[in-house]
């Protein structure tokens, strides 16, 4: 369904409130696509507003050129300062040569050639994932597959007890939920927030995943592991200066966040396209050979992160409009995911997309996705393996979503199946 534009002296994408019912943020994004998209949207103090960068060609532009956009400033809305980056900066939020380096520290394991070695482990775990969730018949998709599987994964790689994966979703969603009340142990616009500010997005939950790191840090170190904690502790980044114990921190807390949640996202997102578009599930049911092909339009549709920003290192015309040095710059991955010059019916969920340059990962980046080819891999063999196991599935209840302008995200999916 093509959504409704809403009038542009309402669209406001600084308050989470207005990413809750999965329509207002189309609403708003198709508003700016055809009226202004590159917008300048104010905040409450005090933070000093940012440009919303919505069409494909502009955000494109803006993630490959690091010089001029730079990350530095960090990621998220959150104004911040220099004692702040210094404490809190991770790879996301670094550029050039030391990013480069950190990020060939893991670089290797998130390639083809090791990916391609966890076919078989992604499958066999997808199912154990499905045959535990689809004998119930009626069950949370959410809880019960999408965030189940990726933890699992994870666990995998970072070499932690099964018995842990618990504890890392929990962490995961108090972390990024930090403007959700549902999850937020103190809410990032909150007064109480002050004290944790030099924490990532400012969660005390970070604390406890500090201290998780650098136990395994500790019996890692000086071994002869291949998990992505030894490989961390054991290896020299190429620029040849070590990491800190904030450098190790704020890379083990990126990998228990981006390692789980956008992969979960994705997959809640993909369910619930599926269910609605009852037409694309049969088609994938029918010739499961789509399916590698259709993940890309999963990605697409899904956009499970809403936006990243970056600042402007100087004076720069970008779509007809005038950037300051040291304005915010955000670019909205998910209206670049719809717009129509580049995706034609761009509102439609549709399997057999073939041209589906999407930004989900970023586009052309420094900071492409370090871990989009696992991520892929995990939906594509999420739903070959689910698909053909389904007559049918039908959604019994309310689908809540994350009180957030940052991960697209779903809390809840209740379902219920029929087997093949």
């Amino acid at each position: 369904m093509i959504p409704e534009p809403l009038p542009l002296d309402e669209i406001d994408l600084a308050d989470p409130g207005n990413f809750t019912d999965g329509v207002t943020p189309w609403r708003m994004f198709r508003t700016l696509h055809q009226e202004d998209p590159v917008h300048w949207q104010p905040e409450p103090a005090p933070n000093a507003g940012f440009w919303a960068v919505t069409r494909h060609e502009d955000i494109t532009r803006v993630d490959r050129d690091a010089e001029t956009f730079t990350s530095t400033k960090f990621v998220n809305l959150e104004e911040v300062d220099d004692d702040q980056i210094k404490r809190r900066a991770s790879i996301l939020e670094l550029d050039g040569v030391r990013h480069r380096a950190l990020r060939s520290l893991l670089q290797r394991q998130f390639g083809a050639a090791v990916i391609s070695q966890y076919a078989d482990f992604l499958r066999g775990l997808t199912a154990t994932t499905l045959d535990a969730a689809l004998a119930k018949g009626a069950f949370d998709f959410v809880a019960d597959i999408s965030a189940d599987f990726p933890i699992n994964v994870l666990a995998r790689l970072l070499d932690v007890p099964d018995g842990d994966t618990k504890k890392l979703i929990d962490w995961g969603n108090r972390i990024i939920g930090n403007t959700d009340p549902d999850y937020a142990d103190v809410l990032l616009d909150s007064e109480e927030s002050e004290q944790y500010r030099h924490l990532p997005f400012r969660s005390p939950a970070s604390l406890e995943v500090f201290e998780y790191g650098r136990e395994l840090a500790r019996q890692r170190r000086g071994g002869d592991g291949t998990d992505l904690v030894s490989r961390l502790v054991n290896q020299t980044p190429r620029d040849g200066i070590p990491l800190s114990e904030q450098d190790f921190d704020n890379y083990f807390l990126l990998l228990v966040v981006a390692g789980n949640e956008t992969t979960r996202h994705a997959i809640s997102h993909t369910m619930l396209a599926l269910i609605q578009h009852p037409d694309q599930l049969d088609l994938l049911r029918r010739d499961p050979s789509l399916i590698p092909d259709a993940v890309e339009e999963f990605l697409r549709w899904a956009s499970p992160v809403y936006h990243f920003r970056r600042t402007a290192t100087r004076d720069v015309d970008l779509g007809g409009k005038q950037i300051k040095e040291g304005d915010k710059v955000v670019m909205w991955y998910a209206a670049g995911n719809r717009d129509e010059a580049v995706f034609p019916d761009p509102y439609a969920f549709d399997v057999t997309r073939t041209k589906n340059d999407h930004v989900t990962f970023g586009k052309g980046s420094p900071h492409l996705c370090l871990g989009n080819l696992l991520a892929r891999t995990e939906i594509r063999i999420m739903f070959e393996e689910l698909i053909p196991r389904l007559a049918d599935i039908r959604l019994t209840g309310e689908v809540p979503r994350v009180r957030s302008n940052f991960v697209n995200g779903i809390k809840k999916l209740p379902v219920e199946i029929t087997l093949a």
